[in-house]
């Protein structure tokens, strides 16, 4: 990648950045020497290590690399032959222990994480080594008595020695004969001997070895001559003592040397996880999304757009190199994220070339880093802040002039450096490349700067690179208008406010507005309408002409996006059809499983009085048969006609057909006659947009046309709400007002957002709604997850499953409310 490049679009602050959530040293190395790659493949490889690291931060807390040190340079050493000290050994034991638990947590959960675990897979565990350390060295990094029988030993016969000469020098110091003659009653030690502190001018009453004097000279440290011996006995154990530790460290070392590849082996991996899950915590922090990475794509050659007037001959048709740009609610990474202004920027097929103009400190320059600098990180495996969706091809080269980089050493004016660099762009540019130029032209005579800007842009056209340009010459908005393959875009500016918006508009030219603005400061009116004179008419043309492609591009959007709201309603309309539509047919299975139960049931109590009946006639052997036979038939007749009176007088009131119909509205509550069935009902509800009612007649309830009832009794007047029918339980008519069939919470964190499912859930159970739809797109998964918990074990909701094909997919998830008791 061009250095250059990665200069001006400050991409080493993003590493810095990057290295500052690493946890050890290797790592932040590793981060710190990141570089694009243009590999598509390794690029995805990356990027999908990254989604697996944020994905599995999100599911667990205790992915850490506490305890890892970078010990390469100890296994440098080690190899060396120089000993390693015990603090050193200790640091190499925790990182292979950290490494090892580290590998059988990440190979563990391989399923859910194949690329972590595929790293993991190459860490060697060595656990041999992390045994004989810890047997050896304690965790205050001391060799330990158990190391070896001979260290064990000798310390023992340290020990012993010790008390000995110290029990001896206290006897001394509290003697009557010394005691007088010392500074302090105590023993100390000096160049390892153990002392006494006497007195300067007593130091001839002390026979002995000075070894010391304080300070001040005042005091002397004196070891008597009786404990010289004793004194001796302890040094010679402690020189003892000094070459075994020495001798186990040795050992330990070599133990390390051995394994050295193998260990080295396992920080390099580490530092590889750590900058991976550091990419993923550096997403976090830019609320950033994993984009996707793709090829070029094959691109046919794309239509002409309208020629002027004045052009003498069509012009060949562009190629399109099939680079895709697809960024939305993009931001620069290294700006404030509570004040920068997302964009949304992109790149179809019909062009490649884009012309960026507006305002001064209008944005343009911070629209053009902000797509080289995520192109950038994408190409690096990291998260970009842009919302979901978002799409980069994976370019072989970015190339970028942005900035004033004048030279007195080397005698280069902003003209003169501007090109420079833009010939140095254009020798190793091609069509898989990408070219970010800013202030095109800019520096030198407008006219002759606007005919090279312009011709610098064909060239780049005809060559097939993906180019972005910012410039405040008008006949480049005209060329950009005009030429095939090139697209208008700008940021805005709102000359109410005198102030930039920073929105960039693709399809759009931008103005400068220099005389708008100077008349809105104040400048005196007839200077401005002067300068109106002075300027070619041909640009004030231009100008309006611009305007009015403006205005148009901009009610073409708006009738876009109305179609579009309307498009998405027709398809929550349909899919509350389509629920309604199985919604009926489960209610009408139910309806027939029940009334074949209820006729069965009543077939057989039928049955079993006529089998009463039967035996009870058996028992009158003076009846003749055909007698009998009659008497048994007018009694199935009787007793099919009671069961049928039986269920008219217990689900149907009857009242009087020739009874007079009253008049006024059809109301929940009234009863009402069915001419068509002969039977009179309940209204439980009514659908006002299809002239529909449903009435309960009996154990059934129906949806009747409200011309086909007759109004016979009122409901009576009650403080409490009608009654209805769900699903064949009791309920109240509930006055709530519906919050709709459907939750949005893109673009909202998981805390706002589980507190509007919350009073949602609430707000639409009491409006009696059956099913809502929580719209929380896909993403890395965390707000689906958080708000699935949350239903999971919600009071109002009975089941939840995730959209279809044709409502959102995994984007979606459709939660049924509980009957209303």
């Amino acid at each position: 990648m061009n250095p250059r490049t990665l200069k001006v679009l400050e991409y080493d602050k993003i590493l810095d950045k990057l290295a500052g959530y690493c946890s050890f040293s290797g790592g932040a190395e590793l981060a710190r020497s990141l570089l694009p790659s243009d590999d598509l493949v390794t690029v995805q490889e990356a990027l999908a290590q990254t989604s697996e690291a944020s994905r599995l931060l999100e599911q667990k807390t205790d992915v850490h690399f506490g305890g890892v040190t970078d010990v390469r340079a100890y296994l440098e050493k080690s190899e060396r032959g120089a000993m390693l000290f015990p603090q050193e050994l200790n640091e190499v034991k925790s990182t292979l222990m950290r490494s090892r638990s580290l590998q059988q947590m990440l190979t563990r959960l391989e399923n859910a994480f194949p690329k972590l675990a595929e790293i993991a897979y190459g860490i060697e565990p060595c656990d041999h080594v992390v045994t004989e350390i810890g047997r050896c060295i304690n965790d205050r990094a001391e060799v330990v008595d158990s190391a070896s029988p001979a260290l064990g030993r000798i310390r023992a016969e340290l020990r012993v020695a010790q008390e000995r000469l110290l029990s001896t020098l206290d006897r001394l110091v509290h003697s009557g004969d010394v005691k007088q003659y010392l500074q302090d009653a105590l023993v100390t030690q000096r160049q390892g001997r153990y002392v006494i502190p006497v007195r300067a001018e007593y130091k001839g009453h002390i026979e002995g070895i000075v070894h010391d004097q304080s300070a001040s000279g005042a005091t002397l440290f004196i070891e008597p001559i009786k404990v010289v011996q004793q004194n001796n006995a302890v040094r010679e154990l402690e020189l003892q003592e000094d070459k075994e530790v020495r001798r186990i460290l040795t050992e330990l070392t070599e133990l390390v040397a051995d394994e050295a590849e193998y260990i080295r082996r396992n920080v390099d991996v580490l530092a590889l996880l750590d900058l991976i899950f550091a990419k993923a915590k550096y997403g976090y922090a830019l609320n950033g999304t994993v984009p996707e990475a793709v090829s070029f794509r094959p691109v046919k050659s794309q239509p002409h757009k309208a020629k002027p007037q004045h052009a003498e001959s069509q012009e060949e048709e562009p190629i399109h190199p099939g680079s895709v740009i697809d960024l939305h609610d993009a931001r620069h990474p290294l700006l404030d994220p509570k004040q920068v202004v997302p964009i949304d920027f992109y790149i179809d097929e019909t062009y490649y070339l884009v012309v960026i103009t507006g305002p001064n400190t209008g944005g343009k320059t911070v629209s053009l880093k902000t797509v080289g600098l995520l192109a950038l990180m994408a190409q690096s495996g990291m998260m970009i802040p842009a919302e979901p969706g978002s799409t980069l091809s994976v370019f072989e080269g970015i190339y970028a002039d942005i900035g004033d980089e004048q030279s007195i050493e080397q005698n280069l004016s902003t003209f003169s450096s501007h090109m420079t660099n833009i010939i140095n762009v254009l020798e190793e540019a091609d069509p898989r490349s990408l070219v970010l130029l800013d202030e095109l032209g800019a520096g030198t005579d407008p006219d002759e700067g606007s005919a090279l800007a312009m011709a610098l842009l064909e060239n780049l056209r005809d060559r097939g690179i993906t180019t972005l340009a910012t410039t405040h010459y008008s006949d480049l908005k005209l060329y950009a208008h005009n030429t095939p393959g090139v697209r208008n875009a700008s940021v805005e500016f709102d000359v109410q406010t005198l102030r930039p918006t920073y929105e960039l508009s693709i399809g759009l030219p931008g103005r400068s507005n220099a005389l708008t603005i100077a008349r809105r400061l104040g400048l005196n009116p007839v200077i401005v309408d002067n300068a109106e004179r002075i300027v070619r008419p041909d640009t004030l043309e231009a100008d309006a002409l611009l305007e009015d492609i403006k205005h148009a591009k901009q009610e073409a959007q708006r009738a876009e996006q109305r179609a579009k709201e309307r498009e998405r309603q027709a398809q929550v309309v349909e899919a509350d059809l389509r629920y309604q539509l199985a919604a009926i047919e489960e209610t009408r299975r139910d309806v027939i499983a029940e009334t074949r139960e209820t006729m069965q049931a009543e077939l057989d109590e039928v049955r079993g009085e006529i089998e009463q009946a039967r035996r009870q006639l058996s028992r009158t052997g003076s009846i003749g048969a055909s007698t009998h036979d009659e008497f048994l038939a007018r009694a199935e007749q009787q007793m099919a006609r009671r069961t049928a009176n039986r269920e008219i007088d217990r689900n149907v009131h009857l009242p009087n057909a020739d009874g007079e119909a009253l008049s006024g509205p059809i109301e929940v509550g009234d009863r009402v006659w069915v001419s068509s069935l002969q039977a009179s009902g309940e209204v439980m509800a009514i659908y006002e947009r299809s002239q529909e009612a449903d009435v309960q007649l009996g154990n059934f309830r129906l949806k009747l046309p409200l011309k086909r009832l007759e109004l016979r009794q009122k409901a009576p007047k009650t403080e409490v709400a009608a009654p209805i029918r769900v699903q064949g339980q009791s309920a109240y008519q509930s006055n709530a007002k519906s919050p709709g069939i459907e939750l949005d919470l893109r673009g909202a964190r998981v805390e706002e957002s589980l507190d509007r499912v919350e009073s949602y859930l609430d707000d639409a159970y009491l409006s009696r709604l059956p099913w809502v739809r929580i719209i929380h797109g896909k993403g890395t998964g965390a707000l689906r997850e958080a708000v699935r918990d949350l239903l999971r074990g919600h009071p109002l909701v009975s089941k939840y499953r995730s959209g279809e094909e044709g409502e959102g997919g995994d984007g979606v998830t459709v939660a049924h409310l509980v009957e209303t008791n």
